[in-house]
C-alpha cells in the first residue's frame, strides 16, 4: 500500500537549545537551572554528563543545517535559549546571541528549511529561579518580555512559533517527582507553577498578535493518551482523573482558554488550587492556540487504585489511580517503554471530535536506544528498529488524515544524539549518530530512509 501525504506536509524534527547548542556558560550565557543543579550534583546524571557536553550545534551550527538539507526536511523545529539572549531573565539583550540566532535563521531559510521556534524548553534562567521561577508572577511577567524581544528581532523571518514545549514536565519534575531543579514535592505549588506558565503562555500570545508579524503561535504539549484497564466504572474513573490532571490541564487552555471544570473542582475540594487575581479569566481566555504540537511517544495505562491512601502522605496525582501493566503490550526492549501506534491515531481523533479539529502537528515522536552502536554495521548504525517504529507511527498518523484530522506534519526527536537531561547520552533518538569523542556525525539507515520519505512526500 501507497502511504501519500498531503501536499506541503511537514516533514521534519526537532530539537533544543540547553540539548543541542553547548557552550553553556560562554558568549554571554548565564546558568540555566540545569547549569546549577548539575554544579551541586553531577551523580544525577548519567555518567556525570552535564548540559555543557552537548551535540556542539553553536559551534557546528552551518554543517548541522545542511545535513538538515540532505535529509529532506523543509521544517524544524529548535528553541531559542532565555539564558543566552536574556542572561539575566530580563533586562540587557546579549548581542552575541542575537548574532548566533539570526545566523541559524538565516542559514535555514536559505536552505529552504522553515524555522520553527520554541521560546521554553525546560530551562529556566537561573536568576529567574532565584527569585521563585514560575511561582513568581515577576517571572511571569519577565518571560512575557523575553518572547516579545524575540519577536522584534526575529518575527519577521520566523513564521511558527511556540511559548512552551511540554509544559507539564517541570510541574512533574520539578514539583511532583524529583527529575528536574528545584526537587519540590509539593502539589499546590505544582499547581502554581502549571497555572503562572499558562498566564505566560497567554501574554506571549497577545504580545505576538499585537505585532501583526503574518505568521502563528502555538504550544506544544505531550499528549499521552489514558487508557484504563477495563471498562469497569472504577477504572474508567481513574483514567479520566489521569487525562484531566495530565492532558487537559494544559490542552483546555490552549484550545478552549479555560479549565476543566471537573479539575477545578477535584483541586478545590482537596484545597490545591492555586491563587487567581482579577483578570487571569480574561488573559487565559487570550491564549487560544493558532497550531498545536503534539509530542506522542507511549500510552499511559490506568487502574482504579487496590488500596487506600495513607493520609500522611503528600497529596498527589496517584491518590486517584495506579498505573497499570497490560499483559502482552509491546515494548521497546532497549529503552523500556511501549510501543503503541494507534496512540496517535487516538489523539487526533479526539482532538477532530471533542476540540474542533485544530491545526495541529506530531512535533516529537521516537525511539529511545541505548548502546546503540551494537547496531553498526560497515560505519553506519542499521537502526531497522526505528524505520519500524517511524513507519508503524506513520500509518496510524495517514488514517487520521483520511478520516479529516486537521494534523499538517510530523517531526522526529530527534535530529542528531543528543543530550537528554538525567539521562545525558543513555538512550540515543537522533536519525544522525553522534560520536562523543570526536562529534563527527554520520547517518544512520532512518535518517536515509526518511530522507526519502519526505522527498517522496510519502512511503509505500
Amino acid at each position: 500500500m501507497k502511504y501519500a501525504f498531503p501536499k506541503e506536509f511537514w516533514w521534519g524534527s526537532a530539537s533544543s537549545a540547553p540539548q543541542t547548542e553547548g557552550e553553556t556558560l560562554s558568549h554571554g550565557k548565564s546558568a540555566t537551572v540545569w547549569d546549577h543543579w548539575y554544579s551541586q550534583q553531577p551523580t544525577r546524571f548519567h555518567n556525570d554528563v552535564g548540559p555543557q557536553d552537548t551535540s556542539t550545534f553553536y559551534k557546528n551550527w552551518r554543517e548541522d543545517i545542511a545535513l538538515l538539507k540532505q535529509l529532506n526536511h523543509n521544517t524544524f523545529r529548535t528553541s531559542i535559549s532565555w539564558a543566552r539572549l536574556i542572561p539575566n531573565g530580563r533586562g540587557e539583550v546579549n548581542q552575541e546571541a542575537v548574532a548566533f540566532y539570526n545566523q541559524v535563521i538565516d542559514e535555514m531559510l536559505a536552505q529552504g528549511v522553515q524555522p520553527f521556534i520554541n521560546l521554553f524548553h525546560f530551562d529556566m534562567p537561573m536568576a529567574m529561579q532565584e527569585i521563585g521561577g514560575w511561582e513568581n508572577r515577576e517571572v511571569v511577567q519577565a518571560y512575557e518580555k523575553y518572547a516579545d524581544t524575540c519577536f522584534e528581532l526575529f518575527g519577521d523571518r520566523v513564521k511558527h512559533w511556540f511559548t512552551f514545549n511540554e509544559p507539564v514536565v517541570p510541574v512533574e519534575g520539578g514539583y511532583l517527582y524529583d527529575f528536574h531543579y528545584p526537587n519540590v514535592v509539593d502539589f499546590k505549588r505544582a499547581a502554581t507553577v502549571a497555572f503562572h506558565t499558562m498566564l505566560a503562555h497567554s501574554l506571549a500570545v497577545k504580545a505576538y498578535r499585537a505585532r501583526n508579524l503574518g505568521g502563528e503561535i502555538g504550544i506544544i504539549l505531550n499528549l499521552t493518551p489514558s487508557y484504563p484497564r477495563s471498562q469497569n466504572p472504577a477504572d474508567l474513573k481513574a483514567a479520566n482523573i489521569a487525562d484531566l490532571m495530565f492532558n487537559r490541564s494544559f490542552l483546555d487552555p490552549a484550545l478552549r482558554g479555560e479549565y476543566p471544570q471537573e479539575l477545578v473542582e477535584l483541586l478545590k475540594k482537596h484545597d490545591q488550587l492555586p491563587a487567581c487575581q482579577p483578570g487571569d479569566k480574561e488573559l487565559l481566555q487570550q491564549g487560544v492556540v493558532d497550531l498545536l504540537g503534539i509530542n506522542y511517544y507511549q500510552p499511559r495505562r490506568i487502574q482504579c487504585r487496590d488500596s487506600m491512601v495513607n493520609p500522611e502522605s503528600p497529596f498527589m496525582p496517584e491518590w486517584f489511580f495506579d498505573n497499570y501493566v497490560m499483559p502482552g503490550r509491546k515494548m521497546n526492549p532497549h529503552r523500556g517503554w511501549e510501543i503503541y501506534e494507534q496512540g496517535i491515531y487516538d489523539i487526533l481523533t479526539n482532538l477532530r471530535e471533542n476540540y474542533g479539529n485544530p491545526r495541529c502537528f506530531i512535533s516529537e515522536n521516537g525511539m529511545g536506544v541505548e548502546h546503540e552502536l551494537r547496531f553498526e554495521k560497515d560505519g553506519r548504525i542499521d537502526d531497522d528498529y526505528r524505520i519500524e517504529f517511524v513507519s508503524g507511527h506513520l500509518k496510524w498518523l495517514h488514517r487520521a488524515l483520511q478520516e479529516g484530522s486537521g494534523c499538517l506534519g510530523y517531526h522526529m526527536w530527534t535530529f542528531i544524539d543528543c543530550w537528554s537531561w538525567m539521562n545525558a547520552y543513555k538512550n540515543r533518538y537522533g536519525f544522525i549518530q553522534l560520536d562523543l569523542q570526536t562529534q563527527k556525525r554520520t547517518v544512520k539507515k532512518s535518517g536515509e530512509w526518511f530522507a526519502a520519505v519526505s522527498k517522496n512526500n510519502g512511503f509505500d
